[in-house]
């Protein structure tokens, strides 16, 4: 990759990253921190990627970087112990947004990186396969599983209208 398209990949994919990095850590300035060492690790490697496969790797990258924050953090919970149905929303809101964003808030790590990048980003499972280094199977029951936690959550739309 030349400087020229290095510069490209930051103009095209820089927004896009960051918003994805943003949705899953809630934190600007942490995000700003994985953008900025993202693209430092394109730049190291930027004589070995292929420009054509660049956004691909970038998201990679971010997604990566991003775990590797969580883990050191340490702030991924067990949820495996966790009983779900203690946790589901029954009150009456309106709210519904806000609904969605606490119970997006909840999926484990994979499972909610996942669901954003499908169904906020609009990645096919293939692409999110690629980014994650995830098994599309896998890939497709994290999904399955992170919205069949979101409706149990959820509960009833007719409750939140």
């Amino acid at each position: 990759m030349t400087v020229e398209e290095f510069n490209q990949a930051v103009n095209q994919y820089s927004d896009s990253v960051y918003r994805f990095i943003l949705k899953n850590i809630k934190d600007e300035d942490k995000a700003k921190d994985i953008i900025q060492d993202t693209y430092e690790k394109l730049w190291k490697k930027h004589d070995e990627v292929n420009f054509l496969k660049v956004k691909s790797y970038l998201f990679s990258a971010a997604y990566h970087t991003l775990i590797d924050l969580t883990r050191r953090e340490k702030k991924q919970a067990q949820w495996d112990d966790v009983d779900f149905k203690n946790h589901s929303h029954t009150d009456g809101y309106t709210d519904l947004n806000e609904v969605l964003h606490q119970a997006v808030e909840r999926l484990p790590e994979t499972q909610r990186m996942v669901v954003m990048m499908r169904d906020y980003e609009g990645y096919s499972y293939k692409e999110i396969s690629e980014i994650t280094k995830l098994s599309e199977a896998q890939v497709k029951v994290y999904i399955f599983r992170a919205r069949k936690f979101l409706k149990e959550y959820i509960g009833n739309i007719e409750v939140l209208v």
